[in-house]
């Protein structure tokens, strides 16, 4: 293979993104990496807290049911759709800080939806919904596929979730041609209900179809007369079992593009999902080098953590988003009596990593003039005097000083008082009384089905995750606050 230009970092995270289209696999990918960084998997129902060890390196993810198998996934092991991971330091006890990297995993994209079969004018189609704020003009003509995760039985009556990623084209949502709507080249608007449906195949493929042969009533968890069988026939291909022992699915829509280096000098990520798996893997990928390294073993201080939630792109609120019980439950976990934990809150501190918005060359006027962050030009302290963002003075200080130790660039970003301001999971993390900052690097076109942000500003985020994990607990010590 021929060798491939551009930072180590940056290929590493195409190979995260690509392996990645949607939060349940993106979660799979971070276990892997911290499993081979001698990361060990709990469970939270398990009492793991006993058996914590100084040294010790720890994850687990959180289940979550597909939307209408609930009594079906009680009976399945936890599955992937949020992540936390925490290594535990020398001399660690009760009281101690956590020092929190916070990421999200989901982006907006296209869900199928529980009744999903359509046919219109001889082309099978496929009901969607939309989830998240989209850029849904990109994702017209562009080579769609499935993944997710599908609830099947097996031959002796237990039920398990598998995750499946078809990584051939199979849908598309068309554009109409512009010689049947003349203004489509200057105002192109669509309804996302009625003019934004999938096309999936011919009607025709299906005349040979033996649906609806038998006639008896279909059982509570059959979904065979939800969907196209054309459509599970091919779930049942790629994950070798019968049509009719697929009972549920979560499948969202991805592009089949894979993400890529571009750009002169490779100086760009072209990709989707970039907001944020980009935060995320750098994350994952500090966390697991931090562990891996020598001074792992000798460093004390505060435990560290990273959290990769689900569900911020629609308000976090879920039991996998970040208002959750997830941060909660390991502070309480760790610290168990109240006087520890209030000493463990105290101590703590959190880093929510979100991807930020570059200075567009074409749209300079969107950016507060001396606020305008460049691509590349490293981690972006973002505030907000609305509390959009949870940093403050104080944050931003200790922001800078961790990525001066490593010799990196930092750039500010506030939004411009005459436009609305975005938000991260900061703010409402920052309610349970941690100092937060709010950080990202820059990027453009966020929320569009292909993304570009830096190929440098990767190695940039993991340093200073990477700095934050080894000298937080020293920095905080020479920090007064009156």
């Amino acid at each position: 293979m021929m060798h491939q230009a551009g930072p180590e970092a940056a290929h590493k995270l195409l190979d995260f993104v690509n392996a990645s289209p949607t939060p349940f696999h993106a979660v799979r990918a971070a276990s892997a990496r911290l499993e081979k960084a001698g990361f060990q998997k709990v469970k939270e129902q398990d009492e793991w807290e006993k058996d914590l060890k100084p040294g010790g390196k720890y994850y687990f993810t959180r289940f979550v049911p597909p939307p209408s198998a609930h009594v079906v996934c009680t009976l399945l092991k936890p599955n992937q759709s949020a992540l936390l991971a925490f290594t535990i330091p020398q001399g660690w006890q009760p009281g101690a800080g956590v020092s929190i990297v916070a990421t999200h995993v989901d982006s907006p994209y296209l869900r199928v939806r529980p009744v999903s079969k359509k046919s219109k004018s001889g082309y099978l189609q496929v009901g969607v919904e939309t989830y998240g704020g989209g850029i849904w003009h990109s994702w017209f003509d562009r080579d769609l596929s499935l993944a997710g995760r599908v609830v099947i039985a097996d031959k002796s009556g237990n039920f398990q979730s598998k995750l499946i990623k078809i990584e051939r084209p199979l849908l598309r949502v068309p554009t109409l041609a512009i010689h049947l709507d003349r203004l489509s080249g200057d105002n192109f608007k669509f309804n996302t209900e009625t003019e934004f449906v999938p096309i999936l195949g011919l009607v025709e493929s299906q005349l040979n179809s033996k649906q609806g042969e038998n006639k008896d009533k279909p059982k509570a968890t059959s979904i065979q007369e939800n969907h196209h069988p054309a459509l599970l026939s091919l779930l049942a291909n790629e994950l070798s079992v019968a049509p009719e022992y697929i009972h549920d699915f979560e499948l969202h829509l991805y592009d089949v593009q894979p993400s890529v280096l571009g750009g002169l000098n490779e100086e760009f990520v072209f990709s989707p999902r970039l907001d944020n798996q980009f935060s995320s893997f750098a994350a994952v990928e500090a966390i697991s080098t931090f562990a891996s390294s020598a001074s792992f073993n000798v460093l004390e201080g505060n435990v560290n953590c990273i959290a990769l939630f689900n569900h911020e792109e629609i308000g976090s609120v879920s039991t996998s988003g970040a208002e959750s019980s997830l941060i909660p439950s390991l502070l309480q976990r760790l610290s168990p009596a109240p006087a520890a934990h209030g000493r463990s809150v105290a101590r703590s501190f959190l880093v929510s990593a979100d991807m930020g918005h570059a200075v567009h060359p074409n749209f300079r006027d969107k950016h507060e003039e001396n606020h305008a962050p460049m691509v590349n030009g490293g981690v972006v302290i973002k505030t907000n005097a609305k509390q959009r963002y949870a940093s403050d003075a104080i944050g931003s200080f200790v922001v800078k000083k961790l990525i001066e130790k490593k010799g990196g660039p930092v750039q500010e970003y506030e939004v411009r008082n005459d436009m609305a301001c975005g938000s991260t999971v900061g703010p409402m993390l920052s309610k349970l009384g941690v100092r937060t900052v709010d950080v990202g690097c820059a990027m453009l076109s966020m929320h569009s089905i292909r993304e570009t942000a830096g190929s440098h500003d990767v190695q940039y985020a993991i340093d200073l995750f990477t700095s934050f994990f080894e000298g937080f607990s020293e920095l905080d010590k020479t920090l007064t606050v009156e």
